[in-house]
């Protein structure tokens, strides 16, 4: 884990018009181009914020905020600015690294589904940071979260679509993240884009086209997977009080129920 730590001196009576700045300018550009927010913080005495932001490397973080720069939100939240007049008296930034010995576990989790609908068309999402490929909606992992509800919730902000799911059609291990690949259809929504998403769209997928929208390869077996039409069951539970939240029983090949 590599983290970004900004600390901004709040001018008096600004608080209001900073944290809606944050909001329209600051944080869609940062999320659309890569960077996490882990969250953000205000002191009693609303003199100061601090947020924090998570990135997988220091070079990635620099990757990201190139691409940050020339994005033209970048240029509107500077005119804004400019309108808006001194929001803050100092500003800092510095990046922090874990110890590695005060954390349980540097694995990521992130789910993402082969969504079709009644035209057997699969949904694809092109991403402002992975631009050069088209790929299956999904994202992170929320800490408490349930890896259905996670899907549920990163389909519906990057699309618009709502689903539902059968299954996992397979689980892949890449570096320090672990995603789950689901199988689902869409039962409703309508299609958008979002701070994240640069274009959605349902496309109609054989074997030899996926290489035509799937450009990177560690994509391309998580789809075909998928698109044997076989997916395994799963179960979400809660504890104290132990019980059982969710079943998708999976969905043979053979039954589209």
């Amino acid at each position: 884990m590599f983290c970004r730590r900004e600390i901004h001196k709040v001018c008096t009576g600004k608080m209001k018009e900073l944290n809606q700045y944050f909001e329209e300018y600051v944080k869609p550009n940062q999320l659309k181009n890569g960077a996490e927010l882990i969250g953000r913080w205000l002191t009693a005495d609303e003199t100061e914020v601090l947020t924090m932001w998570h990135y997988s490397s220091f070079d990635d973080f620099l990757k990201i905020e190139e691409r940050v720069k020339k994005d033209q939100l970048n240029q509107q939240a500077e005119a804004q600015l400019l309108k808006l007049g001194k929001l803050y008296s100092d500003y800092h930034q510095d990046f922090l690294t874990p110890t590695g010995t005060d954390h349980q576990s540097n694995q990521n989790v992130t789910v993402s589904g082969y969504i079709t609908n009644d035209k057997e068309e699969t949904l694809l999402v092109k991403t402002y940071w992975r631009s050069d490929t088209w790929e299956l909606p999904g994202g992170g992992v929320d800490d408490g979260e349930t890896l259905d509800i996670a899907l549920h919730r990163e389909i519906l902000e990057e699309t618009g679509i709502q689903v539902k799911l059968f299954g996992v059609t397979g689980v892949y291990s890449n570096g320090n993240t672990i995603s789950i690949v689901f199988h689902g259809k869409c039962i409703g929504g309508n299609l958008r884009t979002s701070a994240e998403t640069q274009d959605v769209r349902f496309v109609k997928l054989d074997p030899l086209t996926v290489p035509h929208y799937i450009k990177r390869g560690k994509f391309i077996p998580r789809v075909l997977d998928a698109m044997n039409g076989y997916s395994v069951p799963f179960e979400a539970f809660q504890v104290r009080p132990y019980q059982l939240l969710e079943r998708l029983a999976g969905k043979p090949e053979d039954n589209e129920d």
